[in-house]
């Protein structure tokens, strides 16, 4: 399945420039443990993606170090280079990039290389039940025409 049929569209991010601080504030506010980080020099139409920072990566390279999140600015924790899809790549490739990298979050890009979306392990998760679920379903609907069919 290509990602841009379930990639999350409404991606929270934030410029290299905002600190740790103003960045846990953004996760909260959009209730999520990550934000794609991006150069947001081309305007708002022209996001490009240049890293990823999560909520684990504030309290282990952050807090745990004694750092000062009012002052210590994203591009110092940010996780890079950033390993990036593109929205017309099916997702089992994805998927085999998540395990190489060792990533739970991928940001998802057009073909010009700007930001469009975001895929994470629970996406793909929540993509890989659903097909399960449709699978079963085709089992016992073959299973249940079958018997029928006997009768």
């Amino acid at each position: 399945m290509l990602l841009n049929s379930f990639c999350m569209l409404d991606v929270a991010r934030c410029s290299p420039r905002t600190t740790v601080l103003e960045a846990a504030h953004l996760m909260r506010r959009h209730h999520t443990g990550d934000l794609v980080v991006v150069d947001d020099g081309g305007g708002e139409e022209r996001l490009t993606p240049l890293g990823v920072i999560t909520d684990r990566d504030i309290v282990v390279d952050v807090l745990a170090q004694g750092a000062n999140p009012a002052t210590t600015l994203v591009s110092q924790v940010m996780r890079t280079p950033v390993v990036v899809a593109n929205a017309h790549e099916d997702s089992s490739l994805v998927l085999e990039r998540m395990r190489v990298h060792g990533v739970r979050r991928i940001p998802v890009v057009g073909d010009d290389g700007c930001l469009v979306g975001i895929v994470t392990a629970d996406d793909m998760l929540k993509q890989l039940a659903a097909d399960a679920h449709m699978l079963t379903e085709i089992v016992s609907k073959e299973q249940n025409k079958e018997q029928r069919a006997r009768r």
